[in-house]
């Protein structure tokens, strides 16, 4: 972490790698815990550079799995097994698919639940029926196909297995995922509100996502497989999904009037909300997103004269029940003279250059705005800062 503090060459801020700090009380997250300093370390680092990111050991659906829990930089998280031992290491997601939450509310129309919830259980049949057929297509590999992987025995359940055997019996301990996009444009399509605007908006989308989860669970029985209900990170579907709707449906406000649709079950990226309302509304899907979730809040600049305000959310984050998180600030780098901080205008104020590199973190991992993709770009424009 010191050495990530410091930055690169001219003290640059890195990208990579992710670093993800893990966070249990009796160890580190309150004052007197043994490594409680290094708690504050990491918030530090965090509040200059924007990451490490968190992760909360003590939630309810994580305490369980001990120090064995753990997630991915961008939000994957493997632990739960029915063919294994239930741990992270050695295992991995083996195939996602997104649903496209959205359309299916605006194929069912505005207020028809009933409508939604049936074509809802079509798309969770299909979803199903995919991901079984590319669990086959990958378990028919050989070992020899995978000389890495499996040839070395990384992965779990491939110690005992020769170079012409199949990998199906390593791979059954991985997880299958189905993902969802734009929970919030669903809410708007079927009920003219989304879930940070109405009480009941957030109760009909936690039960969206449940039935998901419930799906999953389901699954998992049938197959001996591990479903898992997954906050998509929505890199390439948030604008991907959007034009293909709006030339069917029409432009429709708080759907598809936009170039994106919003990540997951996140509340609008537009729409203004404190930090604490935002953590505690997106903390309710935490638990139901077993395959991986994230939450964050964008600051206006960074904390890091202030790591005691940085604390006080990351605290009520715990109390929210997230499993894992961010905090967001701008971080922009001259890469003429070094000057970092926040450059509003073209041009370096220090030194004039318009070599201007400007970091932000586009879904969980970090990275310079002009990689974002034209709706990740879009998405960008339209954060509100929380306070």
């Amino acid at each position: 972490m010191e050495a990530f503090d410091r930055g690169l060459g001219k003290g640059e801020s890195p990208i990579f790698p992710n670093l993800v700090f893990r966070l249990k009380k009796g160890v580190n997250f309150d004052e007197g815990d043994p490594n409680y300093d290094l708690f504050k370390l990491a918030m530090k680092v965090a509040a200059h550079r924007m990451n490490p990111t968190f992760s909360f050991m003590d939630s309810s659906f994580n305490a369980k799995y001990g120090d064995e829990i753990s997630y991915m930089g961008c939000r994957t998280r493997t632990i739960a097994n029915v063919n294994g031992r239930e741990v992270s290491a050695g295992r991995g997601n083996i195939a996602p698919v997104t649903i496209n939450l959205p359309r299916i509310a605006l194929k069912a129309g505005k207020g028809n639940i009933e409508g939604f919830y049936k074509e809802f259980d079509k798309v969770l049949e299909l979803c199903t029926k995919q991901l079984i057929h590319r669990f086959e297509t990958i378990a028919n590999l050989k070992v020899k196909d995978l000389p890495f992987l499996m040839g070395q025995k990384l992965y779990m359940g491939s110690e005992n297995l020769k170079d012409d055997d199949c990998i199906r019996e390593a791979i059954k301990n991985g997880t299958l995922g189905i993902g969802f996009i734009g929970l919030a444009e669903t809410l708007k399509a079927l009920i003219g509100k989304h879930h940070g605007e109405s009480k009941e908006a957030l109760e009909l989308g936690y039960d969206i996502v449940k039935h998901l989860r419930e799906h999953c669970d389901n699954m998992t029985k049938k197959y001996m497989l591990n479903f898992v209900a997954y906050a998509t990170p929505a890199e390439g579907t948030s604008g991907r999904f959007v034009p293909q709707d709006r030339k069917k449906y029409g432009l429709i406000e708080g759907v598809t009037d936009n170039d994106f649709y919003t990540n997951s079950y996140h509340v609008p990226v537009n729409y203004e909300i404190s930090i604490f309302d935002k953590i505690e509304i997106e903390g309710r899907f935490h638990s139901l997103c077993n395959g991986g979730h994230i939450s964050y809040v964008e600051l206006p600049s960074s904390l890091e004269h202030n790591v005691d305000a940085f604390e006080k959310i990351l605290k009520w984050m715990a109390k929210c029940d997230i499993g894992y998180a961010g905090i967001n600030f701008p971080i922009d780098e001259c890469k003429t003279c070094g000057h970092n901080g926040i450059i509003s205008e073209d041009n370096c104020p220090e030194c004039g250059s318009y070599d201007i590199r400007r970091i932000r973190r586009i879904t969980g991992y970090l990275s310079t705005v002009d990689r974002f993709n034209d709706a990740k770009k879009s998405e960008l424009e339209q954060r509100v800062k929380h306070c």
